[in-house]
């Protein structure tokens, strides 16, 4: 094998610069034997490369040839298969496993034990051994060696080295001398080792002739060790001397150490000594502004106000750890309480004696407005009262309790001048809707005897109010409206109560909103618009004061939404008067004249809007919203109530009916409402009203038709839906555009009607003569065979012509036109139009009949007694004479 491990190294790994360290004789596990080697080697050069070749010898001759080469670093494990038992088998992991079978257990143990060494040098432990006995890896590193494995296997592996050419050409020379060198190794081996003995002889010879020279070398070596001593003793002196420099120094680095610590401490000292006298120092002013601050005139409020800001930023300074303890810092902290406290009762008492005053003598202004219906102005209160306003921000931030008893007195001294004010104001509005229905009710008892109203419960109303003496109005209704059509007056009264109510909107507004604004202001409580949730909720309750304030324990919302809430419960308590004043007059509005929830609804609607507009979280807007609710809560009572009296009307048996009440009241209704609601943003509500309004007049109509005994039914329908289509097409309501088409077809099918019924059959035997024509003509006898029948023969159709001549016809239409003038009224003006409509049926069925003779009685020459001009001169005549 070692003979093998050289051919291979001189023929494969020598050109390639690669020595071989370990070689195994394998076969592939499982196949057929065909023997290789596997060779374990390492660059010459660096950096070094480990690989596992596998060599493999040629069939052709003796050589040996390269086959596959593997990286060590590519090797991921070696498995021996069995570490007790001795089997050649073993496995290299690689890109995949590799078997082999080695020849011996031997060479398979030496060369695992290589791969294990060089794993341990080149690849730091990277391949795994598995099944590998201990022993044989212990055995790879002598115990022995002081050194790393790193560094002893190198020469374990270097068992053998390579001859150079020098010493090849040494050997050849030797072996050239000596004979007997190759044949007889062993005794070249002996002379060689004779003359080994012989160069070492020499070479202790050599060493005992120059004993002089290191006697020599050794006087050199002990004056060289006396120079040494003498040297150590001056650099020990020398030491000393150092040492005590040293010792000095370290005392003068302590002395400068402890300077610098005292120069620190005194800094820092003088900067905490800085820092409360800059920040907990107050003044003498403003000592002096805080104890006898003048808070009545405007530089003694600055200067107040000056002082109590310099005290706050005192009092609120973030103390560093330790102040707290000081003596001068507890004395200086207490002196600023005592300040505090002082300031704080001192402002409390003046601004209380403010608001007393200025409540007072707002008071005794009163008396002027008495007459007037406007609401005292409360600007001067506020601008004098808003120089303290940064002094209650400090009582806010400092004294809470005082700053809330300040403004419950606020707001109880103001919650009775505004009850005053508000009540004395409220009294003069209602004094002048008063006077506005007394004058009203005189006025319209002068017109209202002249009525038409026979039979309506509406009429007997009325005429109760008119003979009473009492204070109390009636309520408007549509039967009222269509009463007084002729009459301005009560427009010029509604448009009077509809500029006083909007008088006392007008001035409620600024009064609330500034009001409103002076609280947020003046107790520096922040507005901030919010959605506008309150009058939903509003309106899904009955009516009332609904903007309560949340309970004091339930704070889940932030500190805006609490201040918010404290501007609207101060808000509430201060006008508590006034949802109950604006309640109780629109109930005497509705009281006067139920119409005036009209003007109401569109004022209110206005006016919360623009509330709403400006501040949706308002009180205004609120309050504005819950009365806006029984306004139009009041809206639709009125409705209803005119829809109710409308289906309790009755009618007089014995008189005609004409156009009835309600329907000219619904135009009076309609007229006025556009004239209201035009622009308005309530537009919605009054549509829904027309629609409830017009269908009732249409059931109405049609039940007093049904009812009617003086008038035939067709003219009352007529007649009405007329009047109801001309005013609808005049006044243009697009939410009524579907009434108005059905009141126009109601119309003319009634008037079709009402013609066909009052003119019938005017020449009734002719008519009778002719359907007994039609009749045969219907049972299949033809047309011009029906002039043989005897019945119907031409002697017969003369003698029944000759029954109608002109002067009768006429007689008849004459008779007709009385008929129909008694059953209309004057008002709608239909006459024309119904005797318009009789003509063309006249025709009509003058034309059918002179189809008849023509099919029928073909050049008999028979013809009527008069013609179509005698008949267009007939109904002109006649309507002329009347």
């Amino acid at each position: 094998m070692t003979a093998i491990k050289h051919a291979l190294q001189r023929d494969i790994f020598t050109p390639n610069d690669e020595r071989l360290l370990s070689i195994v004789n394998v076969c592939k596990a499982g196949k057929k034997k065909k023997n290789c080697f596997l060779c374990a080697t390492v660059t010459t050069e660096r950096p070094v490369q480990v690989k596992v070749v596998k060599v493999k010898k040629s069939d052709k001759g003796d050589f040996y040839k390269r086959q596959v080469a593997w990286e060590l670093r590519d090797l991921a494990e070696v498995d021996a298969k069995d570490a007790s038992k001795e089997n050649p088998e073993f496995d290299l992991h690689f890109e995949k496993v590799y078997r082999w079978v080695a020849s011996s257990t031997t060479e398979k143990n030496s060369f695992i034990s290589c791969i294990w060494k060089l794993n341990q040098r080149y690849l730091r432990k990277k391949v795994e051994f598995v099944n590998v006995s201990s022993q044989l890896l212990e055995e790879s590193v002598p115990s022995g060696e002081s050194q790393s494995v790193a560094g002893g296997d190198e020469d374990a592996l270097d068992d053998y080295q390579e001859l150079n050419a020098r010493e090849e050409q040494d050997i050849e020379g030797m072996m050239e001398v000596c004979e007997y060198a190759i044949s007889n190794a062993e005794a070249f081996a002996e002379k060689l080792s004779r003359e080994l003995q012989v160069l070492d002889g020499a070479n202790i010879q050599s060493i005992m002739a120059s004993e002089k020279q290191v006697n020599i070398l050794m006087q050199l070596l002990d004056e060289a060790l006396s120079e040494v001593d003498t040297i150590e003793g001056k650099l020990s002196s020398y030491e000393e001397m150092l040492q005590s420099v040293k010792e000095q120094m370290d005392q003068i680095s302590q002395s400068n150490r402890l300077i610098q610590i005292s120069n620190t401490n005194n800094g820092k000292l003088l900067d905490e000594i800085q820092f409360l006298v800059n920040y907990m120092d107050l003044s003498k002013g403003h000592i002096r502004a805080l104890q006898d601050g003048d808070l009545a005139t405007p530089k003694g409020i600055e200067a107040c106000i000056n002082a109590s800001e310099a005290l706050l930023q005192c009092m609120n300074v973030a103390l560093r750890p330790g102040h707290d303890k000081l003596m001068a810092v507890k004395q200086q902290q207490h002196l600023f309480t005592e300040l505090r406290d002082n300031f704080a009762r001192r402002l409390t008492n003046h601004l209380n004696n403010v608001f007393v005053h200025q409540g007072h003598d707002q008071s005794s202004t009163l008396s002027q407005h008495t007459a007037e219906l406007t609401l005292p102005k409360h600007s001067p209160l506020h601008r004098d009262l808003l120089r303290y306003a940064k002094l209650m921000e400090w009582l806010k931030n400092t004294q809470r309790e005082k700053y809330e008893g300040l403004s419950r007195t606020y707001v109880d001294y103001m919650t009775r001048l505004y009850e005053r004010e508000i009540k004395d104001f409220f009294e003069v509005a209602k004094i002048k809707m008063t006077g506005t229905s007394k004058e009203a009710k005189g006025k319209f008892g002068l017109h209202g005897s002249s009525g038409k109203l026979t039979g309506s419960t509406s009429s007997l109303n009325k005429l109760a109010v008119q003979g009473s003496n009492s204070r109390r109005s009636q309520s408007s209704s549509l039967l009222d409206m269509g009463n007084m059509s002729a009459s301005d007056l009560d427009v010029a009264d509604r448009t009077k109560f509809d500029k006083i109510f909007e008088q006392v909107l007008s001035e409620l507004e600024p009064l609330c909103l500034a009001e409103q604004d002076f609280i947020s202001k003046f107790f520096k409580l922040q507005q901030h618009p919010t959605p506008p949730l309150a009058q939903g909720e509003l309106e899904e309750q009955d009516g009332g004061v609904s903007s309560k304030v949340p309970p004091h324990g339930e704070h889940r919302h932030s500190l805006q939404s609490s201040e918010k809430d404290m501007v609207r419960l101060m808000m509430n308590k201060i006008f508590l008067s006034i949802e109950t004043e604006l309640n109780s007059l629109i109930a005497l509005g509705d009281k006067i004249d139920s119409f005036h929830s009209l003007y109401m609804l569109v004022k209110m609607s206005h006016h919360v809007w623009t509330a709403e507009n400006v501040d949706p979280a308002s009180y205004l807007s609120t309050t504005l919203g819950n009365v806006l609710v029984t306004v139009k809560r009041n809206f639709d009572k009125c409705i209803l109530g005119q829809i109710r009296q409308m289906d309790e009307v009755k009618i007089s048996k014995k008189s005609k009916v004409g156009i009835l009440l309600f329907v000219t009241g619904f135009e009076e209704f309609a007229e006025l409402a556009e004239t209201i609601f035009r622009n308005a943003e309530r537009r919605g509500d009054l549509d829904k009203a027309y629609v409830k309004l017009i269908r009732s007049v249409f059931t109405n109509v049609e039940k007093v038709a049904n009812e009617s005994q003086k008038t035939p039914r067709d003219v009352v329908m007529m007649e009405n839906f007329h009047h109801i289509f001309s005013t609808l097409s005049r006044l243009k309501i697009s939410c009524l555009e579907t009434e108005r088409r059905e009141a126009k077809h109601k119309y003319t099918d009634h008037l079709q009607s009402y013609v066909i019924n009052s003119l019938g059959q005017p020449l009734e035997k002719l008519n009778h003569f002719f359907e007994g024509v039609e009749a045969r003509v219907a049972q299949g006898v033809r047309e011009d065979e029906v002039s043989y029948q005897l019945a119907f023969n031409k002697q017969e159709l003369r003698k029944v012509i000759k029954e109608y001549p002109g002067k009768e016809v006429k007689k008849g239409l004459d008779n007709l036109y009385k008929k129909v003038d008694k059953h209309l009224c004057e008002e709608e003006s239909l006459l024309q139009v119904v005797w318009h409509s009789m003509q063309d049926e006249f025709i009509r069925q003058y034309k059918h009949f002179e189809g008849l003779i023509g099919r029928c009685y073909p050049g008999s020459g028979i013809t009527m007694e008069f013609s179509i001009q005698d008949m267009l001169e007939y109904f002109s005549s006649i309507a002329q004479s009347h």
